[in-house]
């Protein structure tokens, strides 16, 4: 099972996408002399753009405070440069490492931790449901592992060890 990443794909539309400002940056803020000469439309925009600034940066903050040391990195975001000049993010995601454990036990929890980081936000995106979903998967294998090692401690190596039951009896 391979997830790379959670992400938070982007409402807004795609053509005016900008590059990104310099790592470790906060959340754009515009002058006020940079929106005093806009016209009605344009702060519209920019209110909405400012809000949904505002929503992927919780999003993908939420997905990083639930991931823990499953983390791979910070936040990464897709940008749109508003009217004013300044860039918002629109769009993001957050890389988890979602390899299995060494252990039956130790993928059940890791796979717990990816399922809460994937679902940490208020508004889980489809793709975080999709991931929860694998990480649930992955779960379900490992226990399945777990109840099969532990049957077989009990009634030694061999399946064949095990006991039957006659349901015909």
């Amino acid at each position: 099972m391979n997830i790379s990443a959670i992400n938070s794909y982007a409402t807004a539309p795609a053509t005016r996408f900008a590059p990104a400002p310099p790592a470790g940056s906060a959340a754009p803020q515009a002058t006020p002399s940079s929106t005093t000469q806009l016209s009605e439309e344009a702060l519209a925009v920019l209110d909405k753009l400012k809000s949904r600034d505002l929503e992927v940066r919780q999003h993908e903050q939420a997905h990083l405070a639930a991931a823990g040391g499953l983390a791979t990195s910070g936040a990464s975001f897709t940008y749109e440069r508003g009217p004013n000049g300044v860039n918002y993010a629109v769009g993001g995601e957050v890389n988890i490492d979602t390899s299995p454990g060494a252990t039956p036990e130790e993928t059940i929890e890791r796979a717990r931790t990816i399922q809460a980081a994937a679902l940490a936000p208020a508004e889980p995106s489809s793709a975080d449901r999709a991931v929860a979903a694998q990480a649930q998967q992955m779960e379900a294998q490992a226990r399945a592992e777990l109840a099969q090692q532990k049957t077989m401690q009990a009634y030694g190596a061999s399946p064949a060890a095990a006991p039957t039951v006659d349901i015909y009896a």
